[in-house]
């Protein structure tokens, strides 16, 4: 193969893995759901209800068909965009996601734009000055951060700034968002948990990134030519790091599809995982099979996206 289109054959290879992924991931996703306890039917229909009720309506929403001819149709509903309808609201689930999707991504978006700069500065500033005391610090402080789990921090927080500081509301969901002040308190909660998360561990990997590439013969020879230390770590180890960075970003980032759970079930806010929790609390199925399949495909996407920067940023492909 010729050297300039090796690039791309390793491109279209992560594709071909992410979407070949997809497709298991979406096998286990949907015969885990079937794996829940409890009757769907029974749910719906109440304890009193007679057996002849709870099966017909277990024929008439399909669930007497056998479980692998389910799941063909469901996936060729997800390719085609058809969602399918929720068991409990009787409503197409494109539409009960629409808004809480746009709520997710929100929450996402405002905290990967608090996250980032700090974690990358952090991270990327501990690396420059390794076995300095600002890296001892920053390095303690990580460590103490990913040490406590999320529903302490969203506890925490809760604790020190809604009950005893009376600074920001306790509840994201019904806050007054009339102007932008109290609109940033209503976010302040949920983005403060959610960046102490995924900040810390961006700041590792960030620093380990950095130092390995600094640890080079290339960066060591320009520090013997007379470099700076800064400029040797912006110009020459951080282009070359910015692979390793990136995966260290995705893994970070893709924190938020497991932690955001936690943290709109804390918060109630109105977000997908919030629905998420509902719907299994109901056995909503298609429901939940949707919300899954939606926090899979952001975190296949993040590790995907990660990749394909690590091959093109990669000097040694392009050459």
């Amino acid at each position: 193969m010729p050297q300039s289109l090796l690039p791309w054959f390793l491109v279209i290879q992560r594709l071909g893995i992410a979407l070949l992924t997809l497709i298991i991931v979406s096998f286990a996703v949907f015969f885990a759901t079937e794996l829940l306890p409890g009757d769907v039917a029974e749910i719906l229909l109440g304890q009193a209800a007679t057996p002849e009720a709870v099966a017909g309506l277990r024929a008439a929403m399909g669930l007497d068909e056998p479980a692998l001819s389910r799941f063909i149709g469901w996936l060729a509903g997800l390719a085609s965009g058809d969602l399918g309808t929720s068991y409990v609201n009787k409503m197409e689930i494109v539409e009960l996601l629409s808004g809480r999707l746009r709520n997710s991504l929100q929450l996402a978006g405002v905290t990967t734009l608090v996250s980032v700069p700090i974690a990358l500065s952090l991270g990327i500033g501990a690396a420059m000055w390794r076995g300095s005391l600002f890296d001892r610090v920053v390095t303690v402080l990580t460590i103490s951060v990913i040490s406590v789990p999320e529903f302490m921090v969203a506890t925490l927080a809760v604790l020190i700034f809604a009950v005893w500081l009376d600074w920001l509301p306790a509840l994201s969901y019904g806050a007054d968002m009339s102007s932008l002040g109290t609109m940033l308190k209503a976010y302040a909660m949920p983005v403060i948990t959610l960046s102490f998360v995924v900040s810390a561990q961006m700041i590792r990997m960030t620093r380990a990134a950095v130092i390995e590439t600094i640890n080079t013969p290339y960066v060591e020879m320009a520090l013997l030519k007379g470099a700076s230390r800064k400029r040797m770590v912006l110009v020459h180890a951080l282009p070359n790091a910015l692979g390793p960075i990136a995966n260290a970003v995705a893994l970070s980032l893709s924190y938020l599809v497991g932690g955001v759970i936690i943290v709109e079930t804390i918060f109630n806010y109105p977000g997908v995982a919030k629905l998420m929790v509902d719907a299994v609390s109901t056995r909503d199925l298609p429901l939940i099979q949707s919300c899954a399949m939606i926090f899979c495909v952001s975190y296949l996407m993040l590790i995907t996206l990660a990749d394909l920067i690590a091959i093109l940023s990669n000097p040694r492909l392009r050459r």
